[in-house]
C-alpha cells in the first residue's frame, strides 16, 4: 500500500473550490425552499443570502488564482 501523497497547492485549491461550489449549491436550494414558504423567516433569509455572496467572492478569487494569466 503505498502512503498518502500531500497535495499540491493547485490541488488544495481545486478541492476547496469544489467544497465551496456544493456549498453555495446547498444555500441556493435552501433560500428557495424558504422563499416558497410562507410566513419565512427574513431575517434567516438575509444571513443566508449573504453567506451566499460571501462564499461567490470565494469562489472568484480561488478561480482567478487558478487561471494562468496570459500576456498578450
Amino acid at each position: 500500500m503505498n502512503p498518502p501523497q500531500e497535495l499540491n497547492h493547485e490541488q488544495v485549491l481545486r478541492v476547496r473550490l469544489e467544497v465551496l461550489r456544493r456549498e453555495h449549491r446547498d444555500l441556493d436550494e435552501a433560500i428557495a425552499a424558504m422563499t416558497a414558504r410562507a410566513g419565512s423567516d427574513q431575517l434567516a433569509m438575509s444571513r443566508l443570502k449573504k453567506r451566499k455572496l460571501v462564499l461567490k467572492d470565494q469562489i472568484a478569487r480561488i478561480e482567478d488564482e487558478l487561471t494562468p494569466d496570459i500576456i498578450a
